[in-house]
């Protein structure tokens, strides 16, 4: 046996022993789960899994393997996450459209193992996580090209008891997409969501496509292959091309080349560590109010790396405010802060808590 064929060997029997301590691993933590459903403790307990992280660093002797150690035991812990999920009746996620949607590629690396919740509005999706029906909600929330996704925002401000509780930049690349066979000069519309065509707006003008808006990318390309029309192409992602039997006519039609959108997911329970928190507030409409809360965040030593403005729901001409913070939300100074915005803003919400 030569020195590959050893060290192979090594590692096979390596793995059977590892397979035999998942399976230990895997029992202590569907008696975690139950302890968690008895005594209604939630799934992630920040404070514990970065014990278990700086402990299982300091038993690697070798310092060379010890991040790839805490890779592999952060790795085993949001599995053991998946499998709780699964034992509490937690593991559904929602999202909007339907398969092959980039909300479901979205959904897909944050949950691989939930059962993914199709709904048809992202309205419904978050009525679906304030009713229970799904444990979370993956909606787009900005695009580095188009810019915000202002309805979901709106729904974050009018679902004051749902929490922003992760966020997931998926690189995008739009695709057209058409039947097979299909030649560019034989196309006389195209069909994908709004954010899509704006991403996509230079290609189409140079070739005089005309655009119609639908739900989603997915649901533009379903529609596209039902037609069995070949004058209709479809905006959407190579892996809806293969889920719905079309073939990518040109690659990469989005005008920006490193288009990421950025998606959040919402939970009814609230979040408790990373390093970035958002706000909602709102202000007496008189001048300067809005720069005295920017300058009181200032002043706190909070980096705000985003700020916008929505109009309020119901009241013409006033307006609500969401901003992102760099941060840990447990400080004392994120405490002290929000306790001065209180006073200062005519109202005040935290909306989320997430590492990124």
């Amino acid at each position: 046996m030569d020195a590959l064929e050893q060290a192979r060997a090594e590692i096979d029997e390596v793995d059977a022993q590892l397979a035999a301590l998942f399976e230990r691993r895997m029992t202590a933590v569907l008696q975690v789960a139950e302890y968690k459903r008895a005594h209604g403790l939630p799934i992630f307990d920040a404070a514990r899994e970065a014990a278990v992280l700086e402990k299982a660093a300091a038993r690697i002797h070798a310092p060379a393997l010890r991040p790839y150690y805490k890779d592999h035991v952060q790795n085993m812990m949001d599995v053991a996450k998946q499998y709780e999920a699964l034992i509490l009746g937690q593991n559904r996620a929602a999202y909007q459209g339907v398969e092959g949607a980039f909300a479901h590629i979205a959904l897909r690396a944050l949950f691989p193992h939930a059962e993914a919740v199709s709904c048809p509005t992202w309205d419904e999706v978050f009525a679906a996580v304030e009713r229970g029906d799904a444990a979370h909600g993956v909606v787009p929330f900005e695009n580095s090209h188009a810019g915000d996704v202002s309805a979901v925002l709106d729904l974050c401000y009018n679902h004051p008891d749902l929490w922003v509780v992760d966020v997931y930049d998926l690189p995008i690349s739009q695709n057209l997409l058409v039947l097979p066979g299909t030649q560019l000069a034989e196309i006389r519309s195209v069909y994908s969501h709004q954010q899509a065509i704006a991403q996509s707006e230079t290609f189409l003008k140079q070739f005089h496509l005309p655009a119609t808006a639908m739900l989603n990318t997915a649901m533009a390309a379903k529609f596209v292959a039902e037609s069995g029309d070949k004058t209709k192409a479809a905006i959407a992602s190579a892996e809806t091309a293969a889920l719905y039997g079309l073939e990518v006519l040109v690659p990469r039609i989005n005008t920006d080349g490193d288009n990421t959108t950025r998606f959040i997911v919402i939970s009814r329970q609230k979040p408790t560590a990373g390093n970035r928190f958002s706000l909602l507030f709102t202000v007496d409409n008189k001048p300067g109010k809005l720069a005295e809360v920017i300058q009181v965040i200032g002043a706190s030593g909070f980096n705000m790396e985003s700020i916008k403005s929505r109009p309020m729901p119901h009241v013409p001409f006033e307006y609500y405010f969401y901003v992102e913070l760099v941060g840990d939300p447990t400080a004392d100074e994120t405490g002290a802060l929000l306790h001065e915005l209180d006073r200062t803003c005519r109202t005040v919400r935290l909306l989320g808590v997430y590492t990124k």
